[in-house]
């Protein structure tokens, strides 16, 4: 009795995982459907900074009919000296997913406090080997961020703190009052936001 009720049970089984099996089958091919694309990036808006990797498949597109009114606050470097901030790759990563998901520059109203530490990257050339005994890598992507439209601050509080004299900055950059008070003021005004 015990044998036969253990064969019913493993020809139970066989039959479970029979049934199964085309299931199983089926799930290779479902996931190779679910894959994505190919891996390219494209640069709608800015130039060779902040690529883009397309995905017209994903959820939450922008969309191109709304205003985009964004306070990036960036604080933070990167670990190579000798490169651009990766904050500010980012950056312009924001631009160009907006650009590229068709909101016209018009639409973009972006705003990006330099700082803390990512100050610095609104040194000019000079002023940045000066204080940090190197050129600074940040200013072609800062140049490129503001012929997008993007409006870029530098505390002033800051620039006080290190001694630091407005003619040692870079014409991209504008000194705002202080990197404590600019989020207030651009969220009275509708803007979001968002840290890097």
């Amino acid at each position: 009795m015990k044998i036969q009720l253990s064969l019913a049970r493993v020809l139970s089984c066989m039959a479970l995982v029979a049934m199964s099996l085309p299931a199983q089958a089926a799930e290779p091919a479902a996931a190779a459907a679910r894959t994505s694309p190919t891996t390219t990036w494209v640069y709608p808006l800015i130039p060779k900074f902040g690529g883009v990797h397309p995905r017209p498949d994903a959820d939450a597109q922008p969309d191109p009919a709304a205003d985009y009114k964004i306070l990036v606050d960036v604080i933070s470097t990167g670990a190579d000296k000798g490169k651009p901030y990766a904050s500010l790759e980012r950056l312009a990563r924001l631009v160009n997913l907006l650009a590229y998901s068709g909101v016209p520059p018009e639409r973009m109203h972006i705003v990006a406090v330099l700082d803390q530490r990512a100050g610095a990257a609104g040194l000019t050339d000079a002023a940045s080997r000066k204080y940090l005994k190197q050129g600074n890598p940040n200013l072609e992507i800062l140049h490129a961020l503001k012929k997008a439209g993007v409006k870029l601050l530098v505390c002033g509080q800051a620039l006080a703190e290190h001694g630091v004299q407005d003619n040692e900055l870079d014409p991209a950059v504008t000194v705002t009052l202080s990197a404590l008070t600019a989020p207030v003021v651009y969220e009275q005004q509708g803007y979001h936001y968002m840290q890097l």
